[in-house]
């Protein structure tokens, strides 16, 4: 395990969402300068972030090159397209210019591994995935690993499974009438708390490394009705009505998710960063939300955001 340096004084969010605000807020707390990027900064919530505009169809703002230009760190939550990196296809040209940056970091998913029938993956596994989605994401990994390694500078890739925290987990779902009891025989996937991907990419930060690659995730892939039915017993709901994962009435893309079994081994990303999950399983994580929602209420998710 490499020893913690210190982390990078100014930070810049490119997808400043859900799980980007935690991420600030956390980096804030240790005296880090934080600014973002939304499409729109008007519909942003007034939390005292300094947000940039980034959008294809829209200028771009001299102060968010002016941001580049300053920041020593780049983390990136935009979601691919079919081209790969839509938020570096327009920021290229001043992230390679920046004579500041010194790491780049890229939220990406465990989409980009076919489906292993439940075995396990690790850091060593083929990232193997035919889908679009999960190609997509190897796309924009490559992208950013290929500006980093010009640069000669430092990146991490995290490959996240899903993900869940305050305003986005299966009791808000059940509160407001959306949860769905999907079920696959067989399936299983791993989750993990957004405070606890605050806390690896922050580790990753303050050990940078040349072509780094992250697997974090919690202790115990489950198959998604035993969180549904554990957060209904938490939150005195009853549990939907059970539906075959390839009945009609579930969409295309909801099929296409539970399309993919597999089971996270996350040791290598614990032992590199030094890093042991707040919330080592969905039921700690679940029955701190239930706290946390019956002493203030439900937060909303912001639909701006990415992840």
């Amino acid at each position: 395990m490499n020893m913690p340096g210190p982390l990078p004084k100014r930070v810049l969010i490119l997808g400043m969402g859900w799980s980007g605000r935690v991420l600030a807020a956390r980096l804030q707390a240790q005296g880090v300068h934080v600014e973002g990027t939304v499409r729109d900064p008007a519909s942003a919530p007034d939390d005292g972030l300094l947000r940039h505009q980034l959008r294809a169809d829209a200028v771009l703002a001299p102060s968010l090159v002016a941001a580049i230009a300053h920041a020593d760190a780049v983390l990136c939550s935009v979601p691919p397209d079919a081209e790969g990196d839509p938020a570096l296809r327009l920021l290229r040209a001043a992230l390679r210019d920046s004579s500041s940056l010194r790491w780049l970091g890229y939220l990406s998913s465990t989409s980009v591994y076919g489906d292993r029938d439940g075995g396990w993956i690790n850091e060593h596994s083929v990232a193997d995935a035919t889908g679009p989605a999960g190609m997509q994401r190897r796309l924009a990994e490559t992208q950013w690993r290929a500006l980093a390694d010009a640069r000669g500078i430092a990146s991490a890739m995290f490959r996240l499974p899903g993900l869940y925290g305050p305003g986005r987990n299966a009791l808000l779902q059940l509160a407001q009438g959306r949860a769905r009891h999907v079920v696959r025989p067989g399936l299983v996937f791993n989750r993990l708390h957004v405070d606890d991907l605050a806390a690896v990419v922050i580790a990753a930060m303050q050990r940078p490394m040349a072509n780094a690659l992250y697997l974090p995730s919690d202790d115990q892939p489950a198959p998604p009705q035993d969180v549904l039915a554990f957060a209904a017993q938490l939150g005195c709901f009853a549990m939907p009505p059970a539906v075959a994962w390839d009945d009609p009435s579930v969409s295309a893309t909801l099929r296409r998710f539970y399309q993919s079994s597999k089971r996270i081994d996350s040791r290598s990303t614990r032992d590199a960063l030094g890093w042991t999950p707040r919330f080592p399983t969905y039921r700690e994580g679940l029955t701190d939300l239930a706290a946390s929602l019956a002493g203030h209420g439900p937060a909303l998710p912001d639909p701006d955001a990415p992840r």
